[in-house]
């Protein structure tokens, strides 16, 4: 372990490691020695000097150090780093119908155990993500083992979140390996058709994780009108007008998205005069909605985070429960309510409250008929709660 930095734990705080949870934060550490570059791999060790992980360490987040493994025998290279990626790919193969579905997540960062990586496949099309410091220091390694696949058109990284200038690391995107990225890459998904641009699209270009939630929709809109609130790219509005829905008014800010929308209708030969797109603010929108009078079969509440930390917990709250009664408002009486909330600092408990008093609040008698989550290739690590970031409902409403 010689070549390894050294980061020693404050008294009392080996219980981090005890729980398995792969995050330390810079205030748990005592000492960080032999620490030379951003990301390098670090020994980290109890305040008596025992042994307990090996994980890389952040000069600037205050995610000090991300666990890799707590097995301190082991090595991490390519070859651990194959071993984990081969292991993901397994797990999808085993819940994604491949003739049906073909873009998928295939690395869910801590969750698959290489933390600050996303994977996102898409018809040939791999989308990386680094958004630590520790994946970063393994770039080379990680391109090389995707770009190794069997399946692999091309490589793009969209390594434009947020995250990154946490780690101190720039914002950038960029073609990675292959000759070129089409500006639109056509998956399928359920036997669903959609265009993709994954260069400029939202995250890495689709919402792969509400894949199980718009398969749910399809059984429900059988001769409904539906309203899809935070529409993006159409996904939920094309699986209710291939599954039988009279009519959706689809609603996002962006008139880029919604031509996209309207692409991925067309793709799946439904008829312009069963579906309406309006470029205007989801608020106001459902306000003017309420003061028309209009009323719906099913709403769709899909909106984005509201709550990017835990400072804003409290002011994320009032924008979902006023949301979710001004939806509440515009439905009919036994009428469904599919409702998300896509910020991790929402627990599962808070958000089931919110939703509750915005019913209480607009005089609506409401049943929880599911619990809906993100889907499955984006699995929840159980001693990482923060990986469980995708919380909806399915609500009758009377």
């Amino acid at each position: 372990m010689s070549n390894l930095g050294l980061v020693k734990l404050k008294k009392g705080k080996e219980s981090i490691i005890k729980f398995r949870h792969p995050w330390i934060f810079s205030g748990a550490i005592d000492k960080v020695e032999n620490v030379e570059e951003n990301g390098q791999l670090v020994l980290v060790s109890s305040s008596n000097n025992q042994p307990l992980a090996i994980g890389s360490y952040s000069f600037y987040s205050q995610i000090a150090v991300r666990i890799w493994s707590f097995d301190i025998s082991s090595k991490v290279d390519k070859s651990l780093l194959l071993k984990r990626f081969n292991s993901a790919l397994e797990l999808r193969k085993n819940i994604i119908n491949r003739s049906e579905t073909n873009a998928f997540r295939v690395i869910n960062s801590e969750s698959d155990h290489i933390p600050g990586l996303i994977v996102d496949f898409y018809a040939g099309y791999y989308v990386i993500q680094f958004l630590s410091a520790g994946v970063e220091y393994f770039r080379k390694e990680i391109i090389e083992i995707i770009s190794n696949q069997s399946d692999c058109i091309g490589i793009y990284e969209r390594s434009d979140s947020d995250v990154r200038i946490k780690e101190n690391l720039p914002l950038q995107t960029k073609l990675l390996f292959g000759d070129s990225i089409p500006e639109k890459v056509l998956i399928k998904e359920n036997g669903i058709c959609f265009g993709v641009d994954i260069q400029k699209g939202h995250k890495t270009g689709f919402y792969l994780d509400q894949r199980d939630n718009r398969l749910i929709l399809k059984n429900f809109c059988k001769n409904k009108n539906i309203l899809n609130c935070f529409c993006y790219t159409g996904g939920f509005s094309a699986y209710a007008l291939t599954n039988g829905a009279n009519y959706v008014v689809n609603i996002d800010s962006s008139a880029k998205v919604l031509e996209l929308a309207n692409e991925n209708h067309r793709l799946n030969f439904i008829s312009d005069d069963i579906y309406e797109n309006i470029e205007a603010d989801v608020f106001k929108t459902l306000r003017t909605f309420r003061e028309e009078n209009r009323k719906f079969d099913i709403v769709i509440l899909d909106p984005p985070k509201f709550a990017d930390s835990a400072a804003n917990i409290q002011k994320a709250a009032r924008a979902y429960k006023y949301i979710n009664l001004l939806s509440l408002q515009l439905l009919n009486h036994g009428g469904f309510l599919f409702t998300f909330s896509c910020s991790g600092h929402i627990s599962r408990d808070l958000f089931n409250k919110i939703v509750n008093d915005a019913a209480l609040d607009a005089g609506r008698e409401i049943k929880f008929l599911s619990y809906l989550n993100q889907s499955k290739d984006h699995p929840i690590l159980s001693s990482f709660p923060e990986s469980y970031y995708l919380k909806g409902l399915l609500c009758y409403v009377n």
